[in-house]
């Protein structure tokens, strides 16, 4: 991980305290989100479970690291393109390539079961606030090596990555907040809070939309952006009753298991494993896709209604 992280961990934390009176301040004093809806503000064990979340996030991925910059290494020797180490231009084509990368790392992780049992504690909280931003993956340091290894292979030298990694990451981190708006033709390229803000949504509109990292251009393009209409319901399709971080961390590990045990079939087991959350092997499954298209279908019903 790039030491700009843990130069960022002091800011993080005032900005958490920062947000947190504010949100306390703005809650007494009858002061909105910004589209409107009461702020939520912070709920003190949620927030203690960001907060280990991040920390337990930090201490593994530095252990992963080492030996990832070690594969970068290896790849980077025989890289296909001989890129200059440093070159203005070479760093604006990190940045889109980088992004890329991370655009499809965020949506396998919402799309396969197995990916998204490392990233769902992510959205597991049914607050948003910055504490939010900070309750990370103890899995995803593992699950997410091989989306950034072309990287190194089309000629980017890892120290490159490892910074434009930490860059992607310190921007994600102010998009997690309720009481900015929408911010006019920035909305086209790149991702803001309003769009964020859809990402954590449980609402089935919102269910796996805007998995941008900077850019919202990829969601655009490839069919996944969703603007933000109404206020967000904040967390899981079902949420979880428990605070506990180790819980939080392993629940949809241990679902799996279960769910694998009692298969019936190496098809059901492997659909189980690698199928969309929510699969089935009866085809009844509530995956995003079957809860987004009832969705659409009940909201154009009433359309018609109302006509």
């Amino acid at each position: 991980m790039s030491t700009l992280i843990y130069y960022a961990i002091p800011a993080f934390l005032l900005t958490v305290g920062a947000e947190a009176l504010y949100a306390r301040h703005a809650r007494r004093t009858g002061r909105a989100a910004a589209d409107g809806a009461p702020l939520r503000g912070y709920e003190p064990r949620d927030t203690f479970a960001s907060l280990t979340m991040g920390v337990g996030n930090v201490m593994l991925a530095a252990l992963v690291k080492g030996a990832v910059v070690l594969l970068w290494a290896w790849l980077y020797e025989h890289r296909v393109f001989e890129l200059p180490v440093g070159a203005w231009w070479v760093w604006a084509l990190l940045f889109v390539g980088e992004d890329f990368c991370y655009y499809w790392f965020h949506r396998a992780h919402h799309e396969v079961r197995l990916l998204w049992a490392a990233h769902v504690n992510h959205h597991s909280s049914r607050h948003y606030n910055l504490s939010t931003a900070l309750r990370q993956s103890w899995t995803t340091p593992f699950t997410g090596v091989p989306f950034w290894l072309v990287l190194p292979l089309l000629g980017f030298h890892p120290a490159m990555i490892l910074v434009q990694q930490a860059i992607s990451l310190l921007y994600q981190y102010w998009l997690h907040v309720e009481w900015i708006g929408k911010l006019g033709p920035l909305e086209w390229i790149f991702n803001t809070p309003s769009h964020h803000r859809v990402h954590h949504g449980r609402d089935a509109r919102y269910l796996d939309r805007n998995h941008g990292g900077i850019l919202i251009v990829w969601d655009r393009l490839f069919g996944t952006f969703e603007p933000e209409r109404e206020t967000p319901d904040y967390g899981l399709t079902t949420n979880l009753e428990t605070f506990h971080p180790v819980r939080i961390a392993f629940h949809e590990w241990v679902a799996i298991a279960r769910d694998v045990a009692k298969a019936r079939s190496l098809r059901a087991a492997l659909g189980y494993v690698l199928g969309p959350p929510g699969w089935r092997p009866d085809g009844r499954g509530e995956t995003s896709a079957v809860l987004r298209a009832r969705a659409l279908e009940t909201r154009a019903r009433e359309v018609a209604a109302a006509e």
